[in-house]
């Protein structure tokens, strides 16, 4: 699969590199550990609830489980009394939130143009195929772009949930924007009809999300050992 290929090109070099930053003390790498473990989890509870049913299930199931709960240690580690203080105050807050709070609309206005004409009209929506029901649409309308859409208002408000949970997303949005970007192509590639302009859209916002990467990582103040 497309997204295996992604999660062994980037997912698994981007765990061993913030697992190292996270090692020595650096609060960079702590980000960029919660933002991969993110990306594991939505993988691999996507795998569990959305694959036909294979002799991989108890692993994906394990992966899942495992995500699960390291993500959430390594999100209840941050001193939220002190994460704000860690980044530049000059850090393009306004740029950064609007960004998250843009792609949560985005992409939520893209699956309910796919969800709501075929609940009025009692049709199969685009993209069901074989599986029994959107569980894609589900984890992003139900989890990631509400989280989005908070952390990109906490962030504009210098809030310390948005200092955490900006960055994080951000970190995510890359790997799993450059996984469905890859399984998109792969679909054209095999025949199955696809959205070009989703593919274009996603692309765009890969390149927008490693500039928002790039502005937050800069903008960390740190030194070795102090996190």
């Amino acid at each position: 699969m497309a997204q295996d290929i992604v999660t062994l090109a980037i997912g698994i070099p981007l765990l061993l590199l913030s697992l190292f930053m996270y090692g020595k003390g650096l609060l960079k790498g702590r980000l960029l550990l919660a933002g991969t473990l993110g990306y594991f989890l939505y993988t691999y509870t996507s795998y569990s609830f959305l694959s036909s049913y294979n002799t991989f299930f108890l692993i994906y199931v394990a992966l899942m489980s495992f995500s699960f709960f390291a993500f959430a240690l390594v999100l209840l580690s941050f001193n939220m009394e002190t994460l704000a203080s860690s980044f530049n105050p000059r850090m393009p807050v306004r740029f950064l939130g609007g960004v998250l709070i843009f792609l949560g609309v985005a992409v939520g206005l893209m699956w309910l143009g796919r969800i709501l004409p075929a609940s009025f009209n009692h049709t199969v929506p685009f993209g069901l195929d074989h599986y029994t029901t959107l569980v894609i649409q589900a984890l992003d309308l139900g989890f990631v772009l509400p989280a989005g859409i908070f952390a990109g208002i906490m962030l504009i408000k210098r809030k310390p949930a948005g200092y955490l949970l900006g960055p994080v997303l951000i970190i995510k949005g890359i790997t799993l924007l450059t996984a469905i970007t890859a399984m998109a192509i792969r679909m054209i590639a095999a025949g199955v009809q696809s959205s070009f302009a989703e593919i274009a859209l996603f692309a765009a916002f890969i390149l927008l999300f490693m500039y928002c990467l790039y502005l937050v990582l800069r903008n960390v103040n740190e030194t070795e050992g102090t996190v």
